[in-house]
């Protein structure tokens, strides 16, 4: 009953008498969640939890195998089974190891559509880094090599079914939680990758619909796909600890179950609409609320006292539709407009997918450079290349976003300083221009120490200005104190640590969604000195209006669907019973 509670909280209200109409859709979302939990889609054998090895001693063998090239995604699937079953029978000699068996494949093969045919096995993951059109030349002036590399090692995006290893806990991301990623990467296998991502607040309440993340989560795939810019390639990993009781042979033979259920049959993902309609949408804070909340932290920041300088009020939208939201078809939509942004898929068993289409990159690092960026305020692209321009000057001398941007900026360059011989900001300020929207934008480099400093970069880095405020601390205090849901991983660190290089972005512009579910959409704006609560509510519509687009508003009842989802759920009387008596009551 506590679970529910919560999730009826985080859904924007506590009123548990007088319901109306209004609040159906809120309390029938979170009463499906909970059936689904017990109803989840196929999930691959449980591997091990790679937190609970002993993270000092080395792995046995770090290892990748690469097969002959083939023309199909079949004969890569085959190719694979006949490797695996090598491995069997002819074992590494090691209490501990990772194994990665790769097929590369003569043919482009888009990722998100062969995750989609996969029938929503669990857990499953995506990552897609930012297509960067020329990187600036300060990234080539701290780079002993080009960045860009090679297309063996640089995939377009990367796809993965269940779980060689996992990392998950709910204590903090710590210095010896990395250290356990660590262990099972190497320089010398660099798409080896462990892909996740970390909560914004590690220290905040979790709701019912993170709960299955963990304070962090991250997963080296048993099955996974790889398309680069002109092929493909598909992989199985496994992995074994035999200190965990988690043998080779255990490893294997949860590797064969896997790739029972993955086909070879894919299809091109449809990049229209979803022909998914929105029945009801419901703001946490409602508009209503949002305006005192703002201007609580304005207050605050023009106290004589106070050290705040800016604070970052974030929003969860819920939706609900009238089908079921399938979260890498809509992934795939938003990746039409999203080719100079992030996208990413999260899905441990048991849990939601997160899904996100972030323009912000938190870091990139290769050996010794490391790379970051300053992005904030944010502005509509013009309907005309002159009103564009106009709305770009506008942005570049408007005092208040040069302040919030200022902030952003200088943060990040003091904490690189920190873990850096030296950095490098260029430009001082720019625009960048997104499909929908426009910010002011700058990007910095630095040179590390060593390259252990990875999990600084990480701890320094993250929360940024950008998504939490400065100081960070009083920031993060404030918005603990404000905010009323639990953001989980939005705004919080996704990506991956690989052997050679690893890459972060910030989770913005992102959802939760899942059968049953609904969606959980998640914008911020950042608060300073100068701001307006109604423009800064213009603005949270503006950032979810790219994840929207691909839904349609329909004028159908929300009674309508809800009685809809109800006959969905008449096999389970004791639910549908309680449904029945609150619609009667309401």
């Amino acid at each position: 009953m506590a679970s529910f509670q919560r999730s009826f909280y985080f859904l924007g209200t506590n009123h548990k008498k007088n319901r109306t109409h209004s609040d159906l859709p809120k309390l029938l979302s979170s009463l499906i969640h909970q059936i689904i939990l017990s109803c989840p889609p196929p999930i691959c054998s449980l591997t091990m939890n790679g937190c609970k090895a002993d993270h000092k001693a080395p792995l046995g063998t770090v290892e990748t195998r690469t097969l002959s090239t083939v023309t199909s995604l079949e004969a890569a699937t085959e190719g694979l089974i006949t490797a695996v079953s090598n491995l069997k029978s002819e074992p590494p000699p090691f209490s501990s190891g990772i194994v990665r068996l790769q097929v590369p494949i003569d043919q482009q093969i888009g990722a998100l559509d062969w995750l989609h045919a996969q029938n929503d096995v669990l857990p499953r993951s995506f990552f897609s880094p930012r297509s960067d059109t020329g990187r600036p030349e300060l990234l080539q002036d701290l780079a002993s090599e080009n960045v860009n590399g090679s297309s063996d090692v640089n995939p377009v995006s990367v796809a993965g079914l269940g779980s060689a290893v996992f990392f998950r806990d709910h204590d903090p991301f710590s210095h010896d939680h990395w250290r356990s990623i660590r262990r099972f990467l190497s320089s010398n296998s660099p798409l080896i990758r462990a892909y996740g991502g970390l909560r914004f607040d590690p220290k905040g309440e979790v709701g019912v619909e993170w709960e299955q993340f963990g304070s962090f989560y991250f997963t080296v795939p048993q099955v996974e796909f790889v398309e680069f810019e002109a092929n493909s390639m598909l992989a199985a990993t496994v992995a074994w600890e035999d200190d965990l009781s988690w043998t080779l042979q255990n490893a294997i033979e949860a590797l064969e179950e896997t790739m029972l259920q993955v086909s070879s049959v894919v299809e091109r993902l449809r990049r229209e609409s979803l022909g998914v309609s929105v029945v009801s949408k419901n703001h946490v804070p409602s508009e209503g609320d949002y305006y005192p909340s703002v201007n609580t932290a304005l207050e605050i920041i023009k106290a004589e006292d106070s050290p705040l300088s800016k604070v970052v009020l974030a929003r969860s939208s819920r939706i609900i539709t009238d089908t079921d939201i399938d979260p890498i078809a809509w992934l795939a939509r938003l990746q039409c407009e999203g080719q100079d942004a992030y996208q990413f898929c999260l899905q441990p068993p048991g849990a939601p997918a997160f899904i996100g289409n972030t323009p912000e990159r938190l870091f990139y690092r290769k050996h010794l450079g490391v790379w970051s960026e300053a992005l904030a305020a944010t502005r509509p692209r013009g309907d005309s290349e002159v009103s564009d321009l106009e709305i770009e000057r506008d942005l570049l001398t408007s005092p208040k976003d040069d302040l919030e941007f200022s902030i952003v900026r200088e943060n990040i360059r003091e904490k690189l300083n920190s873990i850096c011989d030296r950095v490098m900001v260029k430009p001082q300020k720019t625009v960048r221009k997104l499909a929908r929207v426009q910010h002011l934008y700058s990007q910095l480099a630095g040179q590390l120490r060593r390259e252990d400093d990875e999990f600084d970069i990480l701890k320094v880095l993250h929360p940024t200005p950008a998504v939490c405020g400065c100081p960070v601390d009083e920031a993060r205090l404030l918005i603990q104190q404000i905010e009323t849901f639990d953001r989980g991983m939005y705004a919080g660190p996704i990506g991956f640590f690989g052997g050679g290089e690893s890459e972060f972005s910030v989770g913005i512009r992102s959802a939760l969604v899942d059968k049953g579910f609904g969606a959980l959409i998640y914008a911020g704006t950042g608060i300073v000195s100068g701001s307006d609560p109604s423009s800064e509510w213009n603005e949270l519509e503006l950032k979810i209006s790219q994840l929207c687009s691909p839904l349609t508003n329909d004028a159908a009842s929300t009674f309508q669907c809800l009685t809809k989802k109800m006959m969905m759920l008449k096999t389970d009387s004791k639910v549908y019973n309680a449904l029945t008596h609150i619609m009667i009551q309401g």
